[in-house]
């Protein structure tokens, strides 16, 4: 048994001398490579995956087929979910293969790097011809498999381009170095990944992130905000000067396709009656601030709700970092600006003040946080419809915040604001949810006490998940302006709320298709809601 052992050693040791003889031969007389699109049941899969012992699959999906999908695993004995990002398998030979591929083709982008032409056809193109430089005969499944890597390395996210991939992500967060990303994950919530950032690379990816949306981050000034290729917010850190445990970033996703007030509906995060409240109040020019906690969705609805405006209605926005997105005919966007190598900083108040010589009717501001609040609230008190979102967990926050240190808005200023929505990030029936906690409306100063009144026109029961109407009197208002009998009142009020409810049913999400036929039932309400019956009636 021991000769049998040591000649089966030797089998393969002449049999891997073999293989490195056939390489080399290969590669000193080229090689020509045959490339045609991947064929899975002719190639075989590109990458594999088994759960460890602990853990039983959940889940799969791909996320960029037929190179890369996601498996989600759960651990019996810590209770836990746990995300599995997988990609084509290399090698030994392919490992080496690819960094000397990696080295050679980098200068061929640097040359090219100017003329607009690096991309995914081009990759391959160089990549087929480097490997018949070498000598290599590649298989299809390893020649796509490289190119995978190439393109994912060079125009992608790197190790991380998965989990971007992914539409149910949305937070990606590496907390320093060996540690293992976290996601939030839109079924699963915060979930561990397979993902890990060895010290050098990950230092060298967040320099990366910075110079791919055209910032500057060192040690020197190692804390960065910015907003990537594909949208998504970032915040970047560098080293261990502020971030003890090691660089770190957070990537933020926005959906492809912005929330409407649809969606919003039918993730339970407001009601109809909500939803038709805030399009009454809007086209009557209410102004309103969306507050609440980290990922309470503040920005998502004031996008969602933004689309209520009248189609003819001048709408300007101004942010830091671009989020927000509307279907609308007269959208000036504009983006606050950090000075580089020359210039000034364009700040959000240098972005007010210019917005006001456009002449909008709705100004919509990402954040309020400083000096640009003051203007904000002048703007409202001269007859313009504001629209923005500040970080507070309740009514009497938001007013305290604005009246004090840093924005200092004066309490006669504070009350031209209108309404007043609180949301919240929370669970409810063992899920997490998004909930409109409460929409306000504020009133005047009172003459006994010199406080700032408000109300609620609607609250969140968390008993019972359901949302509780009170009294409003912004709708009585609108009532007089519009010199509407309560019947009249009534009768809009339960016409727009059918309009929701009918293109929930019909499942009407797309901003664009939405935004259309608001404008539709901005010209004629009768003839797009006996469309919209009909529509339901032939569903059914």
């Amino acid at each position: 048994m021991a000769g049998d052992a040591r000649a089966g050693r030797a089998n393969e040791g002449i049999g891997g001398l073999r293989r490195r003889l056939e390489r080399t031969w290969e590669m000193l007389r080229g090689a020509e490579i045959d490339v045609r699109p991947f064929r899975p049941g002719e190639d075989g899969p590109l990458a594999s995956f088994t759960p460890p012992d602990a853990e039983h699959e959940v889940e799969r999906y791909w996320v960029n087929a037929p190179y890369a999908y996601v498996v989600i695993t759960y651990h019996d004995g810590e209770s836990e979910h746990r995300y599995y990002a997988v990609e084509p398998d290399l090698d030994g030979f392919e490992r080496v293969l690819f960094e000397r591929v990696t080295d050679d083709i980098r200068d061929l982008l640097l040359y090219r790097e100017g003329t607009g032409r690096t991309d995914e056809d081009t990759l391959r193109t160089e990549l087929e011809g480097l490997l018949e430089q070498y000598g290599v005969n590649a298989e299809m499944g390893t020649f796509h498999a490289l190119a995978y890597y190439l393109y994912r390395d060079f125009r992608g996210f790197g190790k991380v381009d998965p989990l971007l991939n992914d539409r149910h992500i949305e937070d990606v967060s590496c907390d320093g170095y060996d540690l293992p990303i976290f996601v939030y994950h839109d079924e699963y919530t915060d979930i561990e990944t397979n993902v890990v950032f060895e010290q050098e690379a990950l230092d060298n990816y967040v320099i990366r992130l910075a110079q791919q949306s055209g910032r500057h981050v060192s040690v020197g000034d190692p804390m960065v905000e910015t907003t990537l290729a594909d949208g998504s917010r970032a915040e970047l850190a560098l080293g261990q000067e502020v971030t003890p445990r090691g660089s770190a970033f957070t990537i933020r996703q926005y959906a492809d396709e912005p929330f409407t007030p649809i969606d919003l509906i039918d993730y339970g995060t407001f009601s109809v009656e909500q939803m038709a409240y805030f399009w009454l109040c809007i086209e009557h020019n209410k102004s309103l601030i969306f507050a609440g906690g980290t990922a309470s969705g503040k920005t998502t609805s004031m996008n969602a709700v933004s689309m209520f405006i009248p189609p003819r209605s001048k709408v300007l926005t101004i942010e830091d970092t671009r989020e927000l997105s509307l279907y609308h005919d007269s959208w000036l966007s504009s983006v606050t600006r950090e000075r580089n190598s020359e210039g000034n900083d364009i700040d959000m108040y240098d972005l007010l003040r210019s917005a006001l010589r456009h002449r909008p009717e709705y100004i919509i501001v990402g954040e309020v946080r400083g000096a640009e609040a003051i203007t904000l609230f002048q703007a409202m008190n001269t007859g313009h419809t504001t629209f923005s979102t500040m970080h507070a967990d309740s009514i009497e926050t938001v007013i305290n915040r604005l009246e004090n240190e840093p924005i200092n808005v004066p309490r006669a200023m504070v009350q031209s604001l209108d309404m007043l929505a609180i949301q919240t990030l929370t669970r409810s029936k063992d899920q997490r949810v998004r909930r409109a906690e409460v929409i306000g409306e504020i009133g005047g100063i009172d003459q006994r006490t010199g406080e700032l009144d408000y109300s609620s026109a609607f609250e969140w029961r968390p008993d019972t998940d359901e949302f509780r109407r009170n009294d409003s009197s912004l709708i009585g208002e609108i009532q007089d302006d519009r010199g509407w009998s309560r019947a009249e009142l009534l009768r809009e009020v339960d016409r727009r709320e059918r309009f929701l409810e009918l293109l929930s049913r019909l499942g009407v999400t797309g901003y664009r298709q939405f935004t259309a036929l608001v404008n539709e039932y901005y010209a004629d309400p009768d003839r797009v809601m006996d469309r919209l019956e009909d529509r339901a009636d032939d569903a059914e």
